[in-house]
């Protein structure tokens, strides 16, 4: 076991899916020489050559489309989009090529393929560095959509990510590449995709979180537990496909549910994990279900620590929801 940061267990999850696997490549903006902007790839290049790491134009359709085109011929490539805000340009590639590959071919040819992407807020980047749209991505049928935040789920969602027959997108929260460390496995081990992590166990309120909510939420819920109320806090991990019955489970366990993310509340995946629950088991529910969520405006510059939910804003939602 090594002691690692999320971007170190990212790091090192693609070292070894490219030695263990001679067709997994990395490329994108500033991977190769650099090592990334936030240098994740950084040792990659020196270690596995210009021909497996590279550094690509300032094309984000450009970098998808050839990845689409290599997974189609037997590669599996990681294609790095240098933040979020800029995946916009490769959207139709992603979503109506990348997506629709298996389905539109009868399964004839697959897209296993990667696209690694920084999101969220956390680092003051303002409007254009600093989104969340992962609720976009998720209306996608035959994409994958992962969002770790502890650095052993990085690594293990990350190579499972790899080694999967279709496209991921592997959302990777920029506010926890260096503020959140944890025990890491050597070696290539893999966390299932599709399934999700609870992270601390409680009776009396159920809370949904990802990413760079998670630790906002295990705080909140640390909080809560000084004043009686025992929070069940469950990270998704995976939000395409979800654990929709774990989601149940965990939801049935207390019949009191949050959900928290940093994404806009509107259309956003808390309400979807709302739907699910009125759907399917509102008579076990004892109150609505709460969100805190981002606001409905673009993400601001100089706001952020307003904007984004923190742990005061969590446990005035679970303390309404216990109290309903």
């Amino acid at each position: 076991m090594s002691t690692l940061t999320l971007i170190q267990a990212v790091n090192d999850g693609l070292k070894v899916a490219m030695r263990d696997d001679p067709s997994v490549l990395l490329f994108g903006e500033d991977v190769g020489v650099k090592g990334g902007v936030f240098l994740a790839s950084g040792g990659i290049q020196e270690e596995f050559g210009k021909e497996r790491c590279f550094d690509t134009p300032l094309s984000e359709d450009g970098i998808v489309g050839c990845a689409i085109g290599m997974a189609m011929n037997g590669m599996r490539p990681v294609a790095e989009i240098q933040f979020q805000d800029f995946i916009f340009p490769a959207f139709d590639q992603i979503v109506s090529e990348a997506a629709k590959l298996r389905y539109r071919s009868g399964g004839q040819y697959t897209a296993p393929m990667v696209i690694r992407t920084p999101y969220g807020g956390g680092i003051r980047g303002g409007l254009y560095h600093s989104q969340s749209g992962e609720a976009y991505f998720c209306h996608t049928p035959g994409l994958k959509v992962v969002i770790p935040s502890t650095p052993e789920d990085a690594k293990g969602l990350l190579i499972a990510s790899i080694q999967d027959p279709d496209p991921v997108l592997f959302l990777e929260p920029k506010a926890l590449y260096r503020s959140v460390k944890g025990e890491v496995p050597d070696g290539s081990y893999t966390t299932e995709l599709g399934t999700l992590r609870e992270v601390r166990p409680g009776k009396d309120v159920t809370v949904f979180c990802y990413g760079a909510m998670v630790p906002v939420t295990q705080k909140a819920a640390s909080k809560a537990a000084e004043q009686g109320i025992e929070v069940n806090v469950i990270d998704l991990r995976t939000l395409l496909p979800l654990d929709e019955e774990g989601v149940l489970e965990a939801a049935k366990k207390t019949g009191r549910i949050v959900v928290v993310h940093e994404a806009p509340r509107f259309c956003g995946f808390g309400a979807e994990i709302s739907a699910l629950c009125a759907e399917n088991i509102i008579e076990y529910l004892e109150a609505p279900v709460a969100r805190v969520t981002g606001f409905d405006t673009p993400f601001p510059n100089t706001l952020e620590h307003h904007y984004l939910p923190d742990d005061r804003r969590v446990l005035d939602a679970i303390e309404r929801v216990a109290k309903f």
